[in-house]
């Protein structure tokens, strides 16, 4: 059971990422896609406290959705400085020409 939590985290935070990524090339903003990962950490906890609960059968599955949101959070906060970054350099870049 525990190895089958372990490769949803894995898939979810994935997916999360792919989503990320679909928006970033739809939209160009890397901003946009960092946000859409910080909507999905609560989107995905959610579901991930559903599945839990049904799967464990216990009220301490909650924190499995809570432990999968965390992690999630971590990614989008990646990805959020990523941007920061990469904006950073693009202004140092444009003042040096």
């Amino acid at each position: 059971m525990d190895s089958f939590l372990i490769i949803l985290t894995g898939f979810l935070i994935v997916i999360a990422n792919i989503i990320g990524f679909m928006v970033f090339k739809k939209e160009k903003n890397l901003y946009s896609a960092a946000f859409i990962i910080l909507l999905l950490a609560g989107v995905f906890g959610g579901l991930g406290i559903a599945l839990a609960l049904f799967i464990i059968n216990d009220a301490f599955a909650i924190f499995y959705g809570l432990n999968l949101a965390s992690y999630l959070l971590i990614n989008s906060l990646i990805v959020f400085l990523l941007a920061i970054l990469v904006t950073i350099i693009k202004k140092y870049n444009s003042i040096k020409m």
